[in-house]
């Protein structure tokens, strides 16, 4: 199995805890707890910044390798890229809104909510996807020179959460996902 497979699929099990953690959040502010808005800021930013800027633009690279060698993966593999546009558009939007509301911006809630929904289905049915449908083919399809290539496309950056190094702005978040941990 490919390095980059590992990588790949150990960065989709970051995402989905991080939004199972989104999605709780979510739930708290549609029942009118109080959610922590500084959580979920944090947590749709590096979800916006770290996939989009390094794992997606990796994967763009596999997928079409991948439709060349096997063509009829092609509305498939077009279909993953245009939902890599679609998420990031969402969760810009969801980004916007989580700024105002922690800049005490007044927020209509149904739009927050029909943001994070919107976020959060896209998201999880992509990885969905990819991991039942895209990551078995690019295991058989792609050869060492592809996957040279994949990696080359972004050179990995450093990840500001999951990694050793990470940034200081993800102090909370990084110890909330230790204490679901712990709670699993």
């Amino acid at each position: 199995m490919s390095e980059t497979i590992d990588l790949w699929q150990a960065e989709h099990r970051h995402f989905s805890r991080l939004l199972d953690l989104l999605e709780r959040q979510v739930a708290a502010f549609h029942a009118d707890n109080q959610p922590n808005f500084e959580l979920m800021l944090d947590l749709v930013s590096y979800l916006r910044y770290f996939p989009d800027r390094y794992h997606h633009p990796r994967e763009d690279v596999g997928f079409a390798r991948m439709a060349e060698r096997e063509p009829q993966l092609k509305p498939m593999v077009e279909q993953l890229l245009q939902e890599h546009r679609v998420i990031a558009a969402a969760g810009s939007e969801l980004l916007k809104y989580l700024e105002q509301v922690v800049d005490d911006v007044v927020v209509e809630r149904a739009k927050v909510e029909a943001a994070a929904a919107t976020y959060l289905v896209y998201y999880r049915r992509h990885l969905a996807l990819e991991d039942r449908d895209i990551v078995p083919r690019a295991e058989q399809l792609l050869t060492p020179a592809d996957w040279e290539a994949v990696m080359a496309a972004i050179p990995h950056g450093p990840d500001p959460l999951f990694g050793e190094d990470f940034e200081p702005r993800y102090k909370e978040l990084r110890r909330q996902i230790a204490l679901e941990s712990k709670e699993a």
